[in-house]
């Protein structure tokens, strides 16, 4: 087949209907030979603008995690699929992929020919779709994070500032998460009076406004804090071993201080029941007592937990991540970034931080990819312009072509999450831009709605590569472009450039 290329702005669309598949499993070993133009993908969310990986790639999955999304899953274009219940180090040569440290069998499946025959069987078998999705609002409107804008200066003024700005500059309202430090200190869930001196007057507004209204929160406790003490009495901390492999938990005397961005912390043992209904009670009394209506899931990364640490019930570090992911199955409002093996659950995920540079940009497409394929189909792809803060320290000058082809690269996929205030930002033709992004997004919103809702049953990926709707005809490597569900194919500029080369498929 001789691909067509042809030069176009922005997006194509092109129908194609899936093919059927089928599912047969053989057992494996560690080392797998290749198979001819076999091309492989999975395990982890934060490189997957590295897949189809080449020889000489390699990663551990004990304990890291990147940042974001991984699963102990790989995946082929020739149909077949390595999956192990616990982590595994892979390393991909010229003739086979080795598999090694693994913690528990791996094994090796033949699921047909095709890419979406690989994942469809993972699928049924190891993480089957749940039949329910997040919060529809997360994928009908756009979302509003007040990190970029604020960061740890969250406050009732500026939020209410920032909403009423929302909406004064033409955009809708939707779902308005207030980021990290609205409290006193981890662990205690009220809002810091000197910040937030009426937080439930300021919820109704928001609500008043349009909009829903999440928080962020973390499995972190601030020592030294009447809470840690409580806790620590309960408990309900993790441990710390202190170098001692044959300590047991119950003879364990100190809490774990854990080294994470925001210093220096003891953290929940949520292998503990009374651990996670004491911390299910916390939120669902944020709900009660200010009405928020959801929570941001943040900092549950694998690292966190692979220090000298003791738990209630033993577990790894990946399995204390994965059960961070517990609490988001009980509020229909949620957002991860940092996940383990909770493919097909109705968890809303996004992309780790991005800076605000086009090479960030272009991981988008290519690492949302790889979110689906690990069964993580609700995906956002970071905030507008960037959501990493550091990259904003200093910025005098914003690349205001960035932003606009940030917003049209997001436009069309699951999820739109903005944070950098477009207004504050851009000049007239720019956010002009930007609000047209937002724009052809409520044009096709039924679709993707559809096409979200279709994926809760099915836990097919959302956002698709090209060779997982057309395998075989050469589309293994395309990362600048993408298919939304089976029907819409969207290729958005991700450079400073006017124009792109689009990759047709076969047929009409």
């Amino acid at each position: 087949m001789t691909i067509q290329k042809f030069t176009k702005h922005i997006i194509a669309a092109s129908l194609m209907i899936l093919p059927l598949f089928s599912a047969a499993q053989q057992r494996g070993q560690k080392h797998f030979k290749l198979l001819k133009g076999e091309r492989w993908y999975g395990g982890t969310v934060d490189e997957g603008n590295l897949a189809p990986y080449e020889p000489g790639y390699k990663f551990d999955l004990f304990g890291n995690n990147n940042g974001n999304q991984s699963a102990p899953l790989l995946l082929s274009t020739s149909g077949r699929y390595i999956w192990s219940n616990q982590p595994f180090k892979f390393t991909l040569s010229e003739n086979e992929l080795l598999i090694s440290d693994n913690l528990d069998s791996v094994n090796i499946y033949n699921a047909g020919k095709t890419l979406a025959d690989a994942f469809t069987s993972a699928s049924n078998q190891h993480f089957k779709a749940s039949g329910q999705m997040p919060d529809s609002l997360l994928f009908t409107r756009p979302q509003y994070n007040t990190w970029i804008e604020l960061v740890y200066n969250q406050n009732q003024t500026d939020i209410l500032k920032y909403a009423h700005a929302i909406i004064d500059n033409g955009f809708p309202p939707g779902v308005l998460m207030i980021d990290d430090n609205w409290a006193d200190y981890y662990g205690k869930f009220e809002f810091r009076k000197d910040r937030f001196p009426d937080a439930k007057q300021m919820i109704l507004e928001l609500h008043q406004l349009g909009f829903k209204v999440m928080i962020w929160v973390s499995p972190f406790i601030s020592p030294d804090t009447q809470i840690f003490r409580e806790l620590n009495d309960g408990r309900y901390l993790i441990m710390d071993s202190k170098g001692n492999k044959d300590l047991k938990w119950k003879d364990a005397t100190q809490p774990a201080i854990i080294s994470w961005w925001n210093g220096y912390s003891a953290c929940l043992d949520l292998t503990n029941p009374g651990a996670q209904a004491w911390y299910k009670k916390q939120l669902d009394n944020m709900s009660s007592q200010y009405g928020v209506d959801g929570f941001k899931f943040d900092a549950g990364d694998i690292e966190f937990y692979t220090g000298n640490i003791l738990t209630y019930e033993k577990k790894n570090a990946n399995e204390q991540c994965e059960l961070w992911g517990v609490f988001g199955t009980y509020y229909k409002l949620n957002e991860y970034r940092a996940m383990w093996k909770r493919g097909g659950q109705p968890l809303a995920e996004r992309l780790r931080d991005k800076k605000h540079n086009w090479n960030d940009l272009r991981k988008l497409i290519p690492n949302m990819i790889a979110a689906g394929l690990l069964g993580y189909q609700f995906t956002c792809p970071d905030m507008i312009g960037g959501g990493e803060y550091g990259s904003f320290i200093g910025l005098a000058n914003f690349d205001q072509d960035l932003v606009v082809r940030s917003a049209e690269c997001s436009a069309l996929m699951p999820m739109m999450q903005f944070s950098v205030a477009p207004w504050r930002i851009l000049d007239k033709e720019h956010l002009a831009a930007v609000k047209n992004a937002v724009l052809l997004r409520k044009k096709y919103t039924p679709y993707i709605l559809q096409t979200v809702s279709a994926s809760a049953k099915s836990g097919e990926p959302v956002v698709r590569c090209m060779e997982y709707v057309f395998p075989n005809q050469g589309f293994s490597a395309v990362k600048d472009q993408f298919m939304l569900g089976d029907r819409l194919m969207v290729a958005p500029v991700l450079d400073k450039t006017s124009t792109r080369t689009v990759l047709f498929p076969k047929g009409k």
